[in-house]
Formats: C-alpha cells, structure tokens, sequence
C-alpha cells in the first residue's frame, strides 16, 4: 500500500522554519494501531490524518508519535495548505469535523 503524505511548516514561509506537521490524506480511516504507527514513523509533534466526507467537508484526527490528541492548530492549518495548494480542492471555505472538539471548524481559503 502506497500512502502520500507531506511535511508543512506551519507559521512561515522560510524552509525549515516554523512549526512542522505531517498531514496524510486517506481515502477511508485505517485502524487507530495504523494511524499511531505512522504518526511514530513521522516523528514529528503531530500528523494530520484527513478523510474526505463531501465537497469541502473533511473528518480530521491529530496524532503525537505517541498518542491521539483532541486538538492541533498547526497541522489543522497544514492540512488546509495541503488541500488548497497541494491537492488544488477548490473551495472558499473547508469544513473539518473533529472527534473531541464539536462538529466542525472551519478555514478560509485566502
């Protein structure tokens, strides 16, 4: 199984500046015991898992190298980077729905 994925520095526009996050886009959700091993393999503060659920709507989940955490501001805004430059998804506005932090948030795309 090939899986793409991308490391994004957040909060700069230097390389290797900023706050860097992995963000992998999923077709449809692996095992959490998958998830964590990748998040381990990446050993960066966080991965960014995505799965699309519509258009511009997508479930996301964060990963330390070592466990899920219910929220990750950075790799939130890496993983809109990733679709809007990257995956070129043509939105204003992307939807993410979270598992510890209500139904949805939302980016604007600029």
């Amino acid at each position: 199984m090939s899986l793409p994925y991308y490391i994004v520095n957040a909060f700069t526009d230097l390389p290797f500046g900023g706050n860097p996050a992995a963000v992998m886009p999923l077709d449809q959700w692996l095992p959490d015991h998958q998830l964590q091993a990748l998040a381990a393999q990446h050993n960066l503060s966080e991965t960014a898992f995505f799965v699309p659920v519509a258009a511009s709507t997508f479930e996301l989940r964060w990963f330390t190298p070592v466990e899920e955490v219910p929220l990750c501001g950075h790799a939130t805004l890496a993983t809109a980077h990733v679709l809007l430059r990257e995956l070129q998804v043509s939105a204003e506005t992307l939807s993410f729905q979270t598992r510890f932090r209500g139904s949805a948030s939302r980016a604007t795309a600029r």
